[in-house]
């Protein structure tokens, strides 16, 4: 995923996120409160935000690497928007529908989301 895609993922991640956070808190509200699910769905979301943002910045910082870091520059952004999409995506789901099986997926995003972070120090050490 290069910079211009990046920044692309990020505005809709943004945009959906914002989205899913505002259902949550008002369209599903007595849904989430009956079920006892606010907290996943809270989270979900939080994290589905967080890392729209970094995305947006690591769209910024991709523009600056050379061909050293490019290439985990790609990973990274494909870390962070598996992650969104594991991780917020089974929690979003798991609120909603209660399919246990999910809960097990949910770590999956979670380590997407920290191998990302973990794999911007060499991308930043890297820089050119």
């Amino acid at each position: 995923m290069n910079s211009r895609v990046t920044l692309i993922v990020a505005g809709i991640a943004g945009a959906t996120g914002v989205a899913l956070g505002a259902f949550g808190a008002h369209g599903l509200k007595a849904l989430l409160i009956e079920k006892g699910t606010s907290v996943s769905w809270e989270t979900a979301a939080r994290y589905h935000l967080l890392h729209a943002v970094a995305l947006f910045g690591l769209g910024i910082f991709q523009a600056q690497l050379g061909p050293r870091a490019a290439t985990l520059g790609r990973l990274i952004a494909w870390c962070w928007t598996g992650g969104i999409l594991i991780f917020s995506g089974s929690l979003y789901l798991l609120a909603v529908l209660g399919l246990r099986w999910l809960g097990p997926i949910t770590p999956i995003g979670g380590l997407a989301f920290i191998l990302g972070w973990l794999l911007l120090i060499p991308a930043a050490l890297k820089k050119d």
